[in-house]
């Protein structure tokens, strides 16, 4: 390399970040014609430009300046310059990429991307077998030109709903506001998913030390020993607390039935020393659902022994989440051990135990 083409390439390094391609390129045009013959080779050189890219400095700078439309102020090429859009060129590419995106509704059921995930990198390679070789940051590009973004599913569809629910809501709110007015408890009822006891992961995260979270195990097969928990939960709808029986075994109704037991001798009976009612609510599923003949056999038991009715109001299906109990109790629980293993089962009774909200909801675990 000459010395020539060595200040060239010293100078072009200091104004190339600093110059747009029309200046740089009249700049290019300047300095080859200063070096006489062979300066546009000895510019390229140093430049890495072209010469076809020079030479239009050259006629640009002869004439006057580059051919821009006035009007727009700015532009630094000519109207229609650079290269053609992909979809100029290959007016069929957004018409197949939409075919590969949504194949079943577009005509082609059998396209190759029906069954697999649908990728930018597979559509780039499924389009470039279809003979329009694309990149996969192009197709990036085109999917959001088509108006395509990347979407998570979204449970919407509820199917149809029983034609009673509402009346069934009605109902359970009637009968909520007549047992409080005469001063009679009246609880929500279900029981939390079932926890593994042990150096587990559990989900969210807590204040450590950087770089020293809490270590847990690699797999999340259940400790033959310590096992698994069953939080059932009674809440007062009235008096806002709550009480968690926390048991070791399956969620049986027997198990629902002396849940509910307990939370009478040990939290209902002192609240409501007068009370000859009790007005459960509760989803229609699991230990407590509604056509489970073992809780209705183990609540009768439970009344008889009482002395009290025992009246039992199921939310329609697929509305639990209306349940009290899990946005007043279970959601608050949830947020104490979040990021917490549940190393031992008395590590799980005191959290619960320890669980608070701003409108002084009190949990007593069992």
């Amino acid at each position: 390399m000459s010395n020539t083409v060595e200040k060239i390439k010293v100078k072009y390094g200091y104004l190339r970040s600093h110059l747009d391609e029309k200046v740089l390129r009249l700049w290019a045009a300047v300095e080859a014609q200063s070096l006489g013959r062979g300066g546009i080779s000895q510019v390229s050189e140093a430049t890495s430009l072209s010469r076809t890219t020079i030479y239009v400095g050259i006629s640009e700078l002869k004439s006057g300046g580059p051919d821009i439309d006035s009007r727009l102020p700015g532009r630094i090429r000519r109207t229609g310059g650079g290269r053609k859009k992909l979809k100029e060129k290959d007016p069929s590419l957004l018409q197949d990429l939409d075919k590969l995106l949504e194949p079943a509704t577009r005509g082609d059921p059998e396209t190759p991307l029906r069954w697999t995930c649908k990728s930018t990198t597979k559509l780039a390679e499924e389009l470039t077998a279809r003979g329009h070789p694309v990149s996969q940051r192009t197709v990036c590009n085109l999917l959001d030109e088509l108006g395509y973004s990347l979407q998570a599913n979204r449970k919407t569809k509820e199917g149809s709903s029983h034609p009673d629910r509402d009346k069934q809501f009605m109902h359970i709110s009637d009968k909520v506001k007549e047992l409080q007015s005469i001063g009679q408890p009246v609880i929500s009822v279900d029981a939390k998913k079932k926890e593994k006891i042990g150096e587990f992961k559990n989900g969210g995260q807590e204040w450590e030390k950087k770089g020293s979270p809490a270590e847990v195990n690699v797999y999340d097969f259940v400790d033959p020993v310590l096992g698994k928990v069953t939080p059932y939960g009674v809440y007062d709808i009235t008096t806002n607390k709550g009480w968690v029986n926390v048991g070791i075994d399956h969620d049986t109704s027997e198990f629902a039935v002396e849940s509910i037991r307990r939370w009478w001798r040990e939290m209902g009976s002192p609240l409501y020393p007068n009370a000859n009612q009790l007005l459960i609510t509760a989803d229609g599923g699991g230990s407590n659902g509604s056509r489970i003949r073992l809780w209705k056999l183990e609540l009768q038991k439970l009344a008889d022994e009482l002395g009290m009715t025992i009246n039992v109001c199921h939310f329609p299906p697929g509305t639990s989440k209306w349940n009290k109990i899990e946005h007043k109790m279970f959601s608050f629980i949830s947020q104490n051990w979040r990021g917490r293993p549940l190393i031992t089962r008395e590590v799980a009774v005191n959290l619960i135990g320890n669980t608070r909200t701003k409108k002084v909801l009190r949990l007593q675990p069992n």
